[in-house]
This record gives structure tokens, C-alpha cells and sequence, in this order.
């Protein structure tokens, strides 16, 4: 039997992930937040030249970033602490450009997939540390340097895709 083709609509497959089927924009509260991969790159502190607008990132990171678990020591109360740390939200995830690569917001965004060191695809939030693409062990707390010694501190790791340390 033969189909028009108005009446072929191709709908995702009822066991497709959340961030497969659904934009980042209609994800609820705990799929936003799951998003999350735990890398902790956003978290290193960013330099912009302000001739060009390359922004180069250091491993010198925010005062809240646990370089352990690469995870807010506040998360719930960060900006009290930290009143310039940026919101990931739909709309904001759109006007930076400097996440990283490998960020779940960023390929999402773009239209591509997560890595399978994902803890979203590996069920493991440890993957995205055994495949060497967080900030685990390569960071010193911004409390530790002067702010005119940052860019003694300049990296370009968080701009690798999967490259073991």
C-alpha cells in the first residue's frame, strides 16, 4: 500500500531521550539541569580581548568550584557570592559563545549529540572525569591568584574534544 506523503510525519520514537525530541527551551526544570555534564568549564575564569573579542580561558576558577567534584560548593546561592556568575538559561545559552565545545547546552543548542561520556549516556557521572574532559585536578581557586596574574594562568584544554590529559 502506497502513503502520500502529507500523511508520512516522522515522530520520534516513543524510547528517544528527552534531549533527542525535545528543544532546550521546552525541557523542564530537571532535564535543564541534567543537562549539566558537571565538567566544571564554565566555572574556569575567561579573558577577553577587548581589541578582538577572542575570549581565552584560564584554569584559574571561580571561588565556588569544588576542583574535585567540578561541582558548585553553592549552587542554590551562588550569586550571592558570586553576582557576575552567569545563568544557563535557553535564552542566555544562545548569546555566548565561549562554551566549550564539549558543553550539553552548546551541542543541543547546535543540533548535535551528547558525547557518550555524557552522564545522561553513560549513567555514570564519573565518565565525564575518566575521559579527561572536565577541570578535575588542573584548576586553582581564583581566592589563590591575583586578578592581574590571570593570564599567567591561560589553557586551551577546555577547547579539546576528548584528548586525555
Amino acid at each position: 500500500m502506497f502513503h502520500s506523503a502529507a500523511n508520512i510525519i516522522a515522530e520520534p520514537a516513543a524510547d528517544e531521550p528527552f534531549w533527542k525530541t525535545k528543544r532546550l527551551d521546552e525541557f523542564n526544570q530537571a532535564e535543564w539541569e541534567s543537562l549539566c555534564d558537571g565538567c566544571g568549564l564554565c566555572c574556569l575564569n575567561k579573558l577577553e580581548d577587548w581589541d578582538t573579542g577572542e575570549v581565552v580561558f584560564t584554569s584559574v576558577a571561580c571561588r565556588l568550584l569544588d576542583g574535585t567534584s567540578c561541582r558548585c560548593k553553592d549552587y542554590e546561592n551562588r550569586q550571592a557570592t558570586v553576582p557576575d556568575c552567569i545563568q544557563l538559561t535557553p535564552e542566555t545559552v544562545n548569546d555566548i559563545s565561549w562554551l566549550p565545545p564539549t558543553c550539553g547546552y552548546r551541542l543541543i543548542r547546535d543540533g548535535e549529540d551528547l558525547y557518550w561520556w555524557h552522564p545522561l549516556v553513560s549513567g555514570d557521572p564519573q565518565t565525564v572525569h575518566e575521559a579527561g574532559i572536565s577541570a578535575q585536578g588542573r584548576t586553582v581557586s581564583e581566592t589563590d591568584v591575583a586578578v592581574e596574574d590571570f593570564e599567567d594562568y591561560l589553557v586551551d584544554w577546555p577547547l579539546h574534544v576528548g584528548e586525555q590529559r
